[in-house]
């Protein structure tokens, strides 16, 4: 086991991250299918039993349990990588390869796919989210198999497309077969061990008003006079939402945020806008029912609505598309918490944090699929999505050796 833990170099993990991150794999473009074939192909090399398969993306989307998609694709890839014996447990690594686009990339202060390595950290697109986390999983993977650790269970490594819109890859995943006992999701959680993450459901608003030349603009109906309304409403229904939090959730101001992230009116600039199209996300709490949070937002419109004479008459109405991200939480009953805290702390010699996150992943379908399973990975989520993203090289090291020894725990039956 000592060789294996010596094995995982900061050398080899950034070197793994940089080769990962110069592949542009953006969810739903063809990048995305490179970026899995080039993980098959180290799969390969390592020895590991590869499946690498088409998804039938009418079969899936047409599931009445598909999470939702946003970005437009015409194909995808599934891919898990096994080692071990069919002996004992199943311990599944789970991460997507995919990545959000650069945004503004005059703003970066280093190409965003160079995989730029500094002193203390790799800079560049999904090095945080979450190609950090993908590199600990396969180097503790290649470790345990040079070192020659026995495994008496069977190791899962999923690479998945989509989880950045949805959760496509990890649906067909689980939907082709292959779970496992317990689960880690190498999201970037800085080290802290998260158990449950919060739900949150993409909505389209569409707020009518009535066109009129703007130098008589009080012949017409303003839809943006109209949206502010509802716009009032929506954080007054954030506010009822956010009273009280599950104790995993009391370190965040807003646990369930309720955002509006898109606002398009009008089509001329001299004319009253005639139409109001706003999207955005409303959070789901821990425990909650979606269909309960689409039922708050459904009535909050229906009150706005009720109480303005013009959208009385022509109510705002509501549009569920793309992603649509239920809660997931670990149940209580599992110890893979604390098996996963005891190999952080023989790592680093102190317990890792514990707390939920707002924002949804693929715990929550592997949890709905009946697969334990926590987040616990390198990097900050405030340098996710964002310019320069980064991962921190310590954080990395420490990972993949937590990994190491949770594998040793719990497939070669090391205490």
């Amino acid at each position: 086991m000592e060789h294996a833990l010596d094995a995982v170099t900061p050398a080899r993990l950034v070197g793994l991250v940089g080769d990962l991150v110069r592949i542009p794999s953006v969810t739903g473009t063809p990048a995305e299918s490179d970026a899995q074939h080039d993980m098959a192909r180290r799969m390969d090399a390592m020895g590991l039993e590869t499946d690498l398969w088409p998804l039938d993306l009418p079969a899936l989307t047409s599931d009445p349990a598909f999470p939702g998609m946003e970005a437009p694709r015409s194909e995808g890839w599934g891919l898990v990588g096994a080692c071990g014996d069919g002996d004992g447990p199943t311990l599944v690594l789970n991460g997507h390869i995919d990545v959000v686009p650069t945004g503004d990339a005059s703003v970066w202060t280093r190409k965003p796919f160079s995989g730029t390595a500094l002193a203390d950290r790799v800079v560049g697109r999904g090095t945080c989210d979450m190609k950090g986390g993908l590199a600990c999983q396969l180097l503790a993977a290649a470790v345990l198999q040079e070192a020659g650790v026995d495994l008496h269970g069977r190791l899962l490594l999923q690479s998945v497309v989509g989880e950045e819109d949805g959760g496509l890859g990890t649906f067909a995943t689980l939907a082709r077969g292959h779970r496992g006992d317990l689960a880690v999701v190498c999201e970037p959680t800085s080290l802290a061990l998260v158990p449950a993450c919060a739900g949150a459901l993409t909505f389209r608003l569409r707020v009518v008003g009535l066109a009129a030349h703007a130098s008589v603009r009080d012949r017409g109906v303003d839809a943006m006079d109209k949206y502010v309304l509802v716009h009032q409403a929506l954080r007054r229904l954030e506010a009822s939402r956010n009273i009280s939090a599950h104790p995993l959730m009391t370190r965040y101001a807003i646990p369930y945020p309720l955002s509006v992230g898109t606002v398009r009116a009008g089509d001329w600039p001299s004319s009253v806008p005639d139409l109001l199209l706003a999207e955005g996300r409303i959070g789901v709490a821990l425990g909650e029912d979606p269909a309960d949070a689409r039922r708050a937002l459904e009535d909050c419109l229906a009150e706005v609505s009720a109480e303005d004479p013009w959208l009385a008459k022509h109510p705002v109405t509501v549009d569920w598309y793309g992603g649509q991200f239920a809660p997931g939480e670990l149940p209580q009953e599992s110890r893979l918490l604390e098996v996963v805290a005891s190999a952080h702390a023989t790592v680093v010699g102190a317990a890792p944090q514990v707390y939920g996150v707002p924002y949804g992943s693929d715990l929550r379908l592997l949890t709905a699929g009946g697969v334990p399973t926590v987040q616990y990975g390198p990097g900050d989520v405030n340098a996710a999505h964002a310019p320069d993203e980064f991962v921190p090289i310590d954080e990395l090291v420490t990972v993949t050796r937590t990994l190491v020894l949770l594998a040793a725990t719990v497939l070669a039956g090391r205490s």
